[in-house]
């Protein structure tokens, strides 16, 4: 995401010629100065911007667990976090004087409007405040004017009254201030009524829509797009309540359209969804957890199991952090390893790995839209579904293109329809992978690879049917049966090998099915 953030900021400077802005040193200034007296304005030029900025936030769930209200700290830390990207001031200030931004009338590419009537009221109480203090000092300096008592009043009356208008918009800025949104949230949840308390959650959403209001008046400040990433981690070894509180105050964060939250749920699906079957959260879905999380995650990405490189590397990493233990044999391994690679011919550079990985998913999302090809007919009809497949294309390719090493290898149009078969019949894929892993494992005939995996779920259907009551949640998520006998028989029949290949780089394939699918196998054998 960071390199990501780079090139589009040294393109968008090319194209553009506008170095973006910093609320920083002079740039605090200016952006106070905006703040005040101009409303801003999302014109064209502003839409065609590309160039993004990160703010990356990391929420440990483990670290607010004691809390009544996990996700008041989720909450809590969105806050906090912003404030202290771009500084307590600017936040304050808006609270009190900024607007958020609208969006141009015709085709104007003014990005500042001044507020008139802002600069009308200061300018206003300025001069009633001059005239105050003016008519004060004559009475109190000229000669003669002393012992006049009633202009002494009339001046100290509009001095005091013009005055008290300043000086309330600066206390409200201080207040703002030194109390943070953070501070705010924790006073309501600290709160005797807090349970009983109402509009509370009407408090909390109006916090953070003015925290969503600062962000698009800083993206036009700033000239480029921002987008808040919220990595959420160890929440599997939470209560369940408090794991289903914060999937919801991730759902209402992002219930807007707008929105400029990015979430990255890192857990594990086989903690994470019996917690959510144990809720009261899952009423009206069937208890079932499993669809609660396709509801909620738009980019699934399942890591698979590590590979052998992936091993080693990770005990080499291992071994580096004991500088007490001397690995002699390792460490010649992986010389010995190093040494090997640096044998096999060059890989194609980057480069050139990045256009063939564009040409890959432009094909792939061409037979995608293609009415005429076949797996048009198996797109879902759930925009969701739909979102998740586009998502995951590209990452499916890249990966492909990373194994294979060499362009001009793949098979989009066969990468594309993988994603859709594992997005649509998640239960019945699993199911045959794991039949074609236990086959694997059993040295099968020298042409096991040249087999179907149609054939093969075939062959296993029977104990899968005997298995279907405890895996009834899972088998749930499938679509239409008969259109997976059609996908996989006729219209793009994968052998062993290709689900072999595939099976490596499926991301949107909850691999704890498998696995669950293969504990339950093995206790059915043990009967």
């Amino acid at each position: 995401m960071r390199e990501e953030m780079a090139r589009r900021e040294e393109a968008e400077l090319h194209r553009s010629h506008q170095k973006p802005r910093s609320p920083k040193g002079w740039g605090l200034l200016m952006a106070l100065w905006y703040l005040a007296f101009y409303k801003p304005i999302i014109t064209e030029s502003h839409l065609r911007r590309k160039n993004i900025e990160f703010i990356f936030i990391r929420f440990s769930a483990w670290q607010y667990a004691g809390c009544d209200k996990l996700w008041a700290g989720l909450v809590t830390t969105l806050c906090d976090s912003v404030r202290h990207h771009f500084g307590a001031l600017p936040l304050s200030v808006y609270h009190v004087m900024g607007t958020r931004p609208r969006f141009a009338s015709g085709f104007s590419q003014k990005e500042w409007v001044l507020k008139r009537g802002t600069c009308l009221k200061l300018w206003g109480m300025l001069f009633v405040l001059s005239a105050g203090l003016s008519i004060l000092l004559v009475a109190l300096f000229v000669p003669g004017l002393k012992d006049h008592h009633a202009l002494k009043v009339v001046g100290s009356t509009i001095t005091s009254l013009s005055g008290s208008s300043l000086v309330l918009g600066a206390f409200s800025v201080l207040k703002n201030l030194l109390i943070s949104e953070k501070q705010k949230i924790e006073r309501l949840t600290n709160s005797e009524r807090f349970a009983s308390q109402l509009g509370f959650m009407s408090k909390v959403r109006n916090e953070v829509e003015v925290l969503v209001n600062f962000l698009a008046f800083m993206e036009i400040f700033e000239r480029r797009r921002l987008r808040v990433v919220l990595e959420i981690t160890s929440l599997d070894i939470c209560y369940p309540e408090k794991v289903a509180g914060v999937l919801n105050a991730m759902n209402t964060l992002l219930s807007e359209a707008d929105t400029p939250f990015i979430f990255i749920l890192a857990v594990d699906p086989s903690v994470i969804i019996p917690c959510l079957e144990q809720t009261s959260c899952m009423k009206g879905l069937a208890d079932n957890g499993y669809l609660y999380l396709n509801r909620t995650v738009t980019l699934p990405f399942s890591i698979p199991e590590m590979g052998a490189r992936s091993r080693l590397r990770c005990l080499e990493a291992a071994v580096q952090t004991r500088e007490d233990l001397m690995y002699r044999i390792i460490t010649s391994n992986v010389e010995r390893r190093r040494a090997k690679c640096q044998g096999v011919p060059a890989v194609p550079n980057r480069r050139e790995v990045d256009a063939e990985a564009v040409r890959c998913i432009h094909e792939a999302f061409r037979c995608l839209h293609d009415s005429t090809d076949s797996l048009a007919r198996y797109l879902p009809t759930n925009s969701t579904h739909v979102r998740r497949i586009v998502n995951t294309i590209p990452i499916t390719l890249r990966l492909l293109l990373h194994r294979a090493g060499i362009p001009g290898t793949l098979s989009p149009r066969a990468a594309a329809a993988w994603v859709v078969l594992a997005d649509q019949w998640p239960c019945r894929l699993s199911w045959a992978l794991q039949c074609l892993e236990d086959a694997w494992q059993s040295q099968p005939a020298p042409d096991f690879g040249a087999r179907t995996l149609w054939s093969i779920f075939q062959q296993n259907v029977g104990e899968l049917s005997a298995l279907r009551q405890s895996l009834r949640n899972v088998l749930s998520l499938d679509g239409d049966p008969e259109l997976f006998q059609t996908f996989l028989a006729s219209d793009f029949p994968f052998t062993a090998c290709d689900a072999q290949a595939f099976l490596g780089v499926t991301v949107n394939l909850d691999h704890s099915i498998r696995h669950k699918m293969g504990l339950l196998c093995s206790l059915d054998r043990l009967q």
